[in-house]
């Protein structure tokens, strides 16, 4: 096929490099809340393993939560527990209290709104609390190996990232005995088995302690350093693929040490490995810590979560996607992606470019199930004039689809997201009407569907010399009180010619 989607030839440089059974492998440190670039880090692998088994493959997807990483920062949404968190600053995350006393940890908070977030978008993952593989030894003896290499570790970093490190790097992060602390400390002396370390660097947000201590990696005490901890959990997952932002795979990025690590020292065949675009907000990056962005949590309750996967995994994956979640926007990816659904699946090979990556994007994003044929627009109409969503649901003719889009509609609707000529209450005063708009009413026909009425209008504009917008207007005033409304066709259609002609003739 000329036109391959990235999950296609993803999945099938997979099934020629590697063996069956795939592991998928990805992971995110959950220090704030879930935003729409959160999803790549899940939705992307999530796409691979589903192609793979529409390839009849087996596939294993471990998204992996990085959450023994330092808390280094309190994000916008936590700023009012401030006062309770400033002193864990330093600490790794899976070790700092969830202010609001429901999860775990404070890395936990954010990694249980991701597992919710991994289930409505109905993807197939085993996630993993990367502080139990620490705790269980399941590191240890790459921390050994990579003690016994300090310098030929070091010298990979330095020439992959371009950065000479310190004098007093060292392969293993570990967490101070006293005070709990991952981001303040440093090893000071160590053979392959034991370590001494001091709590005495200042990382700006915080400092350390003070406290000297000595410990041995079977305490499970530490953590690999970034560049180091990110090749070993590739290894130790038996990887087959796994991506990342292209941040990580620019020059000095930590792709290449992790690629230099796992052929020089390990000795291995790296995975497969695929770089993404970033999901911008009006041109900037997404902030879990800034709060630049909407929510994951509240998207979803505007449009479902398959038309979000769908305007993700619709591009070439190198491409920065910005979502300006605006509501006429939200209503141009649902329009896009229930245009997607009309494609004829079966002859994907003869589809173009573009309407071959939209096909391919809603099979991928719905598994080929659609949930509801009403457009979310006419649905919106219907209880804007109805308020009844039985009647809506008779009249859409799609009842099961009414009911999946009704929460979606209720709140647009409870939280003012409406756009201005959908937000209207259908409200007839034959004393607004003017003659033409009576004269043109009294020509309506029972048969017409929306397109005719659409078209009537013109032609009537046009026969009597009148500017059609002006037409319109003098429409809208007289059935919903406002100048600008839905598309008028679709309203008259939608409330039934006979009713009209009641409403404003008598």
């Amino acid at each position: 096929m000329a036109h391959k989607h990235w999950s296609e030839w993803l999945a099938d440089r997979v099934i020629e490099e590697k063996k069956e059974p795939y592991v998928i492998t990805a992971g995110m440190t959950t220090s704030g809340p879930a935003h729409i670039g959160t999803l790549c880090e899940f939705l992307f692998p999530a796409m691979v393993k589903r192609q793979l088994e529409r390839k009849g493959k087996k596939a294993e997807f471990y998204f992996i939560a990085d959450i023994f990483d330092a808390f280094d920062a309190v994000p916008a949404a936590m700023e009012k527990y401030s006062e309770k968190l400033r002193p864990y600053l330093g600490i790794p995350l899976c070790n700092v209290p969830d202010p609001l006393g429901k999860s775990e940890s404070f890395g936990d908070h954010f990694l249980d709104e991701v597992r919710e977030l991994v289930k409505k978008f109905g993807v197939s993952a085993k996630i993993v609390r990367i502080n139990e593989y620490y705790e269980a030894g399941k590191f240890d003896d790459y921390a050994r190996f990579f003690l016994k290499h300090e310098e030929e570790a070091r010298k990979i970093v330095e020439e992959t990232s371009g950065k000479q490190q310190k004098k007093d790097w060292s392969p293993i992060m570990p967490v101070c005995e006293k005070c709990g602390k991952i981001a303040t400390t440093r090893v000071v002396s160590h053979d392959d088995e034991n370590y001494e370390y001091v709590c005495d660097k200042d990382v700006e947000y915080v400092k350390g302690c003070g406290y000297k201590g000595k410990a041995k990696i079977s305490d499970h005490r530490y953590k690999l350093t970034w560049r180091l901890h990110w090749p070993s959990w590739k290894q130790l997952f038996k990887s087959s693929i796994e991506g990342a932002g292209i941040d990580h795979h620019t020059k000095g990025g930590s792709e290449d040490t992790c690629k230099a690590i796992t052929k020089n020292m390990f000795k291995k065949e790296h995975p497969v490995d695929f770089r993404f675009g970033f999901v911008l907000f009006q041109g900037r990056k997404y902030s879990k810590s800034k709060g630049i962005g909407m929510g994951v949590s509240e998207i979803i309750r505007l449009i479902p979560p398959e038309v979000v996967t769908y305007v993700i995994v619709k591009p070439d994956l190198e491409e920065n996607v910005d979502i300006n979640p605006t509501n006429e926007n939200m209503l141009r990816y649902l329009y896009d992606f229930q245009e997607a659904s009309k494609l004829d699946f079966s002859k994907t090979e003869e589809l173009n470019r573009h309407d071959r990556k939209r096909a391919v994007a809603f099979l991928l994003a719905t598994n080929g199930r659609m949930k509801w044929e009403v457009p979310f627009v006419d649905a919106l109409v219907y209880y804007q004039i109805y308020r009844d969503w039985e009647k809506v649901g008779g009249l859409s003719g799609d009842a099961k689809g009414t009911e999946y889009l009704k929460p979606y509609i209720g709140y647009w609707l409870e939280s003012g997201f409406v756009p201005d000529d959908y937000n209207f209450s259908y409200s007839p005063d034959p004393e607004k009407a003017t003659d033409a708009v009576k004269e043109l009413t009294g020509k309506l026909n029972q048969g017409m569907d929306a397109l005719e009425i659409h078209n009537a209008v013109f032609e009537f504009a046009k026969e009597n010399n009148m500017k059609p917008a002006e037409l319109f207007s003098e429409f809208y005033v007289a059935l919903i009180g406002k100048e600008r409304g839905p598309r008028l066709g679709k309203l008259i259609h939608a409330v039934g010619t006979g009713r009209v002609k009641k409403d404003i003739l008598g």
